[in-house]
C-alpha cells in the first residue's frame, strides 16, 4: 500500500484499540462520571480525560492523589469496568468513523493486521468479538503480553516491537494507528511511522511533531491511500 507522505510501501498495519477502533474512551469517561457519583467521590467530570492514554505511572499517581484507600480505588475501577462491559453488551460500543471501510480496504490489499492494546485480554476479546472485527486481525496483544513478556507498557516501544516481530515485517514497511499522546510516543520510540487519529484528547505540538501525520478519522486517512 502506498500512502501519500510516506515513501516506503506499507506491508502491515498495527492498531491501538480504545478510542481508535471503538468509542470505548468515551464510554469509560461516562462510566467514570457515573461511578464517581455512586461512590460519592468528589471528582470533577473531566477526571477520565486525565487518565485516558496516560502512562501506568501517571495513572497510579492520579489514583494515589484522589483515593483514600486501595479498596476505594479498586471499587471505583471495577465499577467503571463493569459499566463499560455492560454498555458494550447493550450495543453502546460502536466502531469509530471509517474503521469498517479501512479494515475492508486493508483486507482487500492483503495487508496483515494486528492490535497492540494496553487494555486487559478479556476486554480486548470482548470488544473485538462484540463489534464483529475479530477475524480481520492476524493476532492481538494486550496487557497480558506486557505481564507475561516482562515488557514495559506504552509509552515504551516494547509492545509495538513485539507486534513487529510477530508480523515479521521491517519497521519501515509498518504503519501504526494511534489516538493518544502516549501511544504516539510509543510508536515514535519504536521507530515506526504512526498516523494519529485523535479521540477525546486533542493533539499538542508534541504529537504533531512525533506523528507521521494526523487525520480526523479513517475516512480522512483513506483519501491518502
Amino acid at each position: 500500500m502506498q500512502v501519500q507522505g510516506i515513501n516506503e510501501e506499507i506491508k502491515g498495519v498495527i492498531f491501538d484499540m480504545d478510542g481508535l477502533l471503538v468509542n470505548s474512551e468515551k464510554l469509560y469517561w461516562e462510566a467514570n462520571i457515573q461511578a464517581a457519583k455512586e461512590y460519592h467521590l468528589n471528582l470533577p467530570k473531566d477526571t477520565y480525560l486525565k487518565l485516558a492514554g496516560t502512562s501506568a505511572k501517571d495513572m497510579e499517581e492520579f489514583y494515589h492523589q484522589h483515593f483514600k484507600s486501595l479498596k476505594e480505588r479498586d471499587d471505583f475501577i471495577k465499577r467503571t469496568d463493569d459499566l463499560v462491559w455492560q454498555w458494550t453488551d447493550e450495543g453502546k460500543l460502536k466502531l469509530k468513523p471509517g474503521v469498517q471501510a479501512a479494515l475492508d480496504k486493508f483486507q482487500e490489499l492483503s495487508l496483515p493486521m494486528a492490535i497492540a492494546s494496553s487494555n486487559y485480554e478479556e476486554v480486548v476479546e470482548h470488544i473485538i468479538w462484540n463489534t464483529g472485527i475479530r477475524n480481520y486481525f492476524k493476532f492481538h496483544l494486550s496487557y497480558i503480553d506486557v505481564q507475561k513478556g516482562n515488557i514495559k507498557p506504552k509509552p515504551a516501544p516494547d509492545i509495538y516491537l513485539l507486534a513487529k516481530e510477530k508480523l515479521n515485517i521491517d519497521k519501515k514497511n509498518l504503519l501504526i494507528f494511534e489516538d493518544s499522546p502516549t501511544g504516539v510516543e510509543a510508536a515514535k520510540n519504536a521507530g515506526i511511522n504512526c498516523v494519529m487519529i485523535p479521540d477525546i484528547i486533542k493533539p499538542t505540538n508534541k504529537e504533531k511533531q512525533d506523528a507521521t501525520m494526523i487525520c480526523t478519522d479513517f475516512f480522512d486517512f483513506l483519501k491518502k491511500v
